[in-house]
Order: structure tokens, then sequence, then C-alpha cells
């Protein structure tokens, strides 16, 4: 275990402190290392992309896309559509 080399002190509601208490029973760990956890795990989410943003910059990215080759394949994918419909 990690030496600690911090004490603080928190003024936390009262649902949370029994979250918390919770938590260190259900983990077998102290209040001190649930708080710990939770906070890694709330940076861990920060520092990842959300999915809905991950998508945006795929699409903002091109990724080898360009206008010719998005009209080429729009192009084919009518064809193919009428070729289905025997139009």
């Amino acid at each position: 275990m990690a030496t600690m080399t911090y004490r603080t002190t928190f003024s936390l509601d009262e649902s949370t402190v029994v979250r918390i208490k919770n938590l260190a029973a259900l983990w077998d760990v102290s209040q001190a290392e649930v708080v710990r956890r939770a906070v890694s795990g709330a940076q861990a989410a920060a520092s990842t992309p959300s999915q809905a943003t991950a998508f945006q910059n795929f699409l903002q990215s091109g990724n080898g896309l360009n206008a010719n080759i998005a009209s080429q394949y729009l192009e084919e994918v009518r064809e193919s559509r009428k070729r289905w419909r025997n139009e």
C-alpha cells in the first residue's frame, strides 16, 4: 500500500457518506481507499472522449475520404439500388 502523505477533511452530505461507507464494506477497504478509487475512475473517464466526441472527430478527420471519392461511392449506391429495384 502506498504511503499517505496528505491528510484532508471534507464536508459531505449524509447520503454520500453512507454510500462511501457501503462501498468500503462491500470492497473491504477503507473509506479513504473508496475515495481514491472514485477519483481515479473519474479521472480516467474524464480523459476518455465520449463516444459522440470520438465519432465526431472521426467524421471530421476525413479518414482519406474526399468529395470525389464520396460522389463516386454515392453514384455506385444509386446504380446498385436501381439494379436491385429493376429500374
